[in-house]
C-alpha cells in the first residue's frame, strides 16, 4: 500500500496545478490524505467554481461527480475513481418517476414546487429545474424549504423522508401539514383529495446508513455513559433527532466536536453518522474527548473508493484514456438552474 501511496503522490506532483482532488468527509482516511479539498456536499459544490485545475477528481459517489460536472467550466473535466459507486438514496427516485408524480400533482389542480436533496441524479435535478424548484443539502435544507413554502405552492420534498420531516419540524410544521406519498412504479397510489390540503408532500426514500440509528441506541448509551452528549445527522429518523442534544449536517457535526473539544465538559460525545467521519473525529480529538459512534455505520459506496482505484484513475488521466463524467445536454441547463437556485437562496 505504501507503494500505491507513493505513486499517487508522484503523479500529483507531475500534474501540479492541472489536478485537484476533492474528497467527501465520508471517505476513508487513506483517501482523505490525498485530497486537496474536503467538505460536505454544500462546501464542495461552492468550491467548484473557484477551482482552476483542468482535471477534477471527485472522491465520492456518482451524484457528487455529476453535480461537480454541472458547475465546471468548458475546459475542465470531472473524474470518479469508481463510477459504479452510487448512492442508495439517490437510486430511490428517478427523474422519470418524479416527472410522472409532479404531473399527477399538477393534474389535481395544485401548483407544486419540488425540492430535491443533492443526493439525486442529474436527471432528477433537471426535472426539479423544469418545475421551478431547487436543490438543497442537509446544511441548507431549512433555508431552501422555507423559500419553497413562501411561494404558497405545495412543496414536494425528495427523496429523503427523514430530512424532510426533521426540516419541516424545525420550521414549525407538524404532521398535519405533510404527507408521505405512497408510490407505484409509475406514479402516485394516493390520488385522494386530502393530498390537496397538505403544504408538504414527501417522497418515501431514505439513507439506509442513517436509518440504522435507533432511539434504543441513544437510551443505551445515555445509561452507560455519564455526562453524555449526542449529536446526529438529520437524515436520521425524526424520533432519533428528537432524542438527541442536536442535529445537523456533516459540517455541523464536525464543528460541534471541535467546540466541545475546547471545553472541559462533556467528556463523552456520541456522533450518529457515517463511521469514517466519526473515526476521523475520534482520532482528531482523542486527547480531549471520548468520542463514540452512535452505531457503526459504514457507507459501502463511499468505501468503494480505494487508493488503488485512485492511482489507476490518475494513471489513466495521464495516458488520456480516463472517461470523464458526462451530462446529457438536454438535462444540463435545467439541472444547473436547480443548483444555482440553491446557491442564490443560501448565499
Amino acid at each position: 500500500m505504501n507503494d500505491v501511496r507513493q505513486k499517487i503522490s508522484a503523479l500529483r506532483a507531475q500534474f501540479g496545478k492541472k489536478l485537484c482532488i476533492l474528497g467527501h468527509h465520508y471517505q476513508t482516511e487513506a483517501i482523505i490524505q490525498h485530497c486537496d479539498r474536503t467538505g460536505d456536499s454544500l462546501e464542495l459544490a461552492r468550491q467548484i467554481t473557484s477551482i482552476d485545475a483542468q482535471y477534477l477528481v471527485f472522491c465520492g459517489v456518482y451524484f457528487m461527480g455529476e453535480a461537480a460536472a454541472l458547475l465546471t467550466r468548458p475546459n475542465q473535466q470531472v473524474f470518479l475513481p469508481d463510477p459504479h459507486a452510487d448512492c442508495m438514496m439517490a437510486l430511490m427516485a428517478s427523474g422519470c418517476h418524479v416527472h410522472n408524480v409532479l404531473c399527477e400533482i399538477q393534474a389535481m389542480g395544485k401548483d407544486v414546487v419540488p425540492i430535491a436533496y443533492v443526493n439525486t441524479s442529474v436527471g432528477l435535478k433537471a426535472q426539479v429545474g423544469v418545475f421551478g424548484g431547487a436543490v438543497c443539502t442537509s446544511a441548507n435544507a431549512k433555508a431552501v424549504l422555507s423559500w419553497a413554502l413562501s411561494t404558497n405552492k405545495t412543496v414536494l420534498f425528495l427523496p429523503d423522508k427523514h430530512l424532510a420531516r426533521n426540516t419541516a419540524r424545525a420550521l414549525g410544521l407538524n404532521a398535519d401539514d405533510w404527507q408521505i406519498l405512497r408510490l407505484s412504479g409509475d406514479g402516485l397510489i394516493d390520488k385522494a383529495n386530502d393530498l390537496k390540503q397538505k403544504r408538504l408532500l414527501i417522497w418515501p426514500g431514505c439513507c439506509p446508513i442513517h436509518s440504522q440509528m435507533r432511539v434504543q441506541d441513544i437510551q443505551r448509551l445515555r445509561a452507560e455513559l455519564s455526562n453524555c452528549a449526542i449529536y446526529v445527522h438529520p437524515e436520521c429518523p425524526p424520533e432519533v433527532v428528537e432524542a438527541c442534544d442536536g442535529a445537523g449536517s456533516t459540517s455541523y457535526l464536525i464543528k460541534t466536536a471541535e467546540k466541545l473539544a475546547k471545553k472541559s465538559l462533556p467528556k463523552n460525545v456520541v456522533i450518529g453518522t457515517e463511521s469514517n467521519l466519526v473515526e476521523r473525529l475520534r482520532q482528531r480529538h482523542k486527547d480531549r474527548l471520548a468520542l463514540l459512534p452512535l452505531k457503526e455505520a459504514y457507507c459501502p459506496d463511499m468505501n468503494a473508493i480505494t487508493e488503488q482505484k485512485l492511482l489507476t484513475l490518475l494513471q489513466n488521466i495521464q495516458r488520456g484514456t480516463a472517461q470523464p463524467v458526462t451530462i446529457k445536454e438536454a438535462e444540463r441547463e435545467p439541472a444547473q438552474n436547480a443548483l444555482q437556485r440553491m446557491l442564490t437562496i443560501t448565499q
